[in-house]
């Protein structure tokens, strides 16, 4: 018993050497963050709703990142982040703890960092942290186009590369399909290069997506950002096409025809022009102001019926709230109106258009 325990704290003392020595650091994260919602024509009768649910600009996480010195400009870094549902406790998907990122890498102070794991794409670090006006909103009636047509946002399975060099930004990521005899099946490879040159930002970007039978799916995704002393003015074009037959379900709110589609229908080579555009108004220092529009015209659209293609046309606006209580908390307040034709209609559950308001809290630690 003494000599395991004797050995226990030299294992132990070896270990506090050598992470003192590396100069490690780990960090423990997270937001919390729910909503109270009012949604119209929730349903087939077109009944209205009201429940708590998510954010709808951040969705609650915790998560662990850290790096480690290696000299030489050189560090290992590591990211495990997983989302859940604070009004129910459960997790925000199901068997999987780490939904939103776990991976580990090398990072290097002029070279950038290559990761290993589960990622955000290219497309939607871009979309997120810079280029969509609500960050890739999280309701079902605003976050459909960046959410829709990036579908995918998050791969397994990848390799991606980080690299930051003055004002010029690029990002790679391949992601490997993992089917035996075929290389490109179920696989996922993207770029984007952004742009910084005093208060405007540019950024273009591609991205392809297989199935599982080799279909594919492409976007490209052109985005640029101004400030105008307290207000961020954005504008971008993303185009889609698509023969996987998912964006069509991605497209869908709870409860639409479109989403209770048994399967995708594959080889439909549908084409979607979609534009965003909107800004953001820090008006006094606690309190910001967000307005945003979205719109789609697509072409070889689903039908409610699943299987007839038409033309269908969407688009929704957007006016959120945010005020700081503090440096962590924020309360916040959001109004959107969706509205769609044609192909579109399937969609929604039951009328062609769905307005929501919802207030909500928010915390990050």
């Amino acid at each position: 018993m003494k000599k395991t325990t004797a050995a226990l704290g030299a294992a132990m003392l070896a270990i506090s050497a050598q992470s003192a020595f590396a100069q490690n650091s780990v960090t423990l994260y997270g937001i919390v963050d729910t909503s109270v919602r009012y949604l119209t024509n929730a349903n087939a009768t077109n009944d209205s709703q009201v429940q708590m649910g998510v954010g709808p600009v951040t969705g609650s996480r915790w998560g662990l990142k850290g790096s480690e010195d290696l000299g030489g400009g050189l560090s290992t870094v590591f990211r495990l982040e997983s989302g859940f549902n604070l009004w129910n406790g459960q997790m925000a998907s199901q068997n999987t703890l780490f939904n939103r990122m776990a991976y580990v890498g090398l990072q290097h102070n002029q070279y950038g960092a290559l990761t290993f794991g589960r990622q955000n794409t290219p497309l939607f670090d871009q979309l997120g942290n810079v280029y969509d006006p609500l960050t890739v909103g999280n309701f079902d009636q605003d976050g459909w186009l960046p959410g829709a047509l990036g579908y995918g946002l998050r791969q397994n399975n990848s390799v991606k590369y980080d690299g930051h060099f003055g004002g010029l930004e690029l990002e790679g990521m391949y992601s490997f399909g993992g089917v035996p005899g075929s290389t490109g099946a179920n696989n996922m490879y993207g770029f984007t290069a952004a742009y910084t040159y005093g208060p405007a930002s540019l950024d273009v970007g591609y991205q392809q997506n297989s199935d599982l039978h080799n279909n594919k799916y492409r976007v490209v995704n052109v985005s640029g950002v101004y400030q105008i002393g307290p207000v961020k003015a954005l504008a971008g074009w993303l185009w889609g096409q698509d023969n996987t037959g998912f964006v069509d379900l991605y497209m869908a709110s709870a409860n639409s025809p479109a989403a209770s589609f048994a399967a995708p229908v594959a080889k439909t080579n549908r084409i979607d022009n979609g534009l965003y555009a909107g800004a953001v108004w820090q008006i006094t220092a606690p309190l910001t102001l967000t307005a945003a529009y979205y719109y789609d015209h697509a072409s070889n659209a689903l039908n409610a019926d699943g299987a007839t293609l038409s033309t269908g046309i969407r688009y929704t606006a957007v006016v959120l709230a945010e005020y700081a209580l503090s440096k962590r908390t924020q309360i916040y307040g959001t109004v959107d109106y969706a509205h769609g034709s044609g192909a579109a209609k399937a969609d929604f559950p039951g009328r062609n258009n769905q307005t929501g308001v919802a207030a909500g809290m928010r915390h990050i630690f």
